[in-house]
């Protein structure tokens, strides 16, 4: 049998989900389904600039809120 990877439960824009351990938050983008310059990242209450994504790790409990542009006129 093998073993089931870690994972972590974090709460993305007021829901708890649940990822592998270890992501990135431009990987945590990436599984969303999102694209950075979309969207402002706010990682435990600090907005994270995007050249900062692929640093800022990802740990369980973490509070992170994503606010997507929305284009229009």
């Amino acid at each position: 049998m093998t073993a089931a990877a870690p994972t972590i439960t974090i709460t993305v824009n007021g829901e708890p989900k649940t990822f592998p351990a270890g992501l990135t938050l431009a990987d945590l983008l990436e599984r969303l389904g999102l694209r950075p310059d979309a969207v402002v990242v706010e990682h435990n209450r600090a907005i994270v600039r995007r050249a900062a994504l692929g640093a800022a790790t990802v740990q369980a409990g973490d509070e992170v809120e994503l606010v997507h542009f929305v284009g229009g006129g």
